[in-house]
This record gives structure tokens, C-alpha cells and sequence, in this order.
């Protein structure tokens, strides 16, 4: 895994696009569309899809062990 060029969370951009989301998390780009899929936040304009910073702090906290549902 390349490391991320973001060194904290202020320095995210406000929308993440899939592979700014897949480089993030590790993934592959094909597991972030899935991602999307699923039960993740998500806005779709147009043909892009894009993740709001805010929204995958929170996805991040409710799905971590330990944190809050």
C-alpha cells in the first residue's frame, strides 16, 4: 500500500472521488465501487460519485469495533 499524500483529516478534500476513497482506505478501486453499493454514504452527481469527508468519519466510527453505532 503507497502511503497517503494526506497527513491528517483537516487536509482531505471536502468530496473524495472513488480512487482519492480506494486510495485512502487501501482498497482497490473496484472494492470502493462496491463499497458504494452497500451501505456507505455516497452522492451521486451525474455520472460521478463522490464521499463526503464528514460522512466517512462517521461511516468510519459507527463500523469500528469498539465505536459508537
Amino acid at each position: 500500500m503507497k502511503p497517503s499524500i494526506y497527513k491528517s483529516y483537516d487536509e482531505l478534500p471536502l468530496m473524495l472521488n472513488m480512487k482519492q476513497l480506494s486510495d485512502l482506505l487501501g482498497i482497490s478501486d473496484a472494492s470502493a465501487y462496491e463499497l458504494v453499493q452497500e451501505d456507505f454514504p455516497s452522492l451521486r452527481i451525474g455520472k460521478r460519485i463522490v464521499v463526503p469527508k464528514e460522512e466517512l468519519r462517521r461511516w468510519i466510527s459507527a463500523h469500528t469495533k469498539g465505536g459508537q453505532s
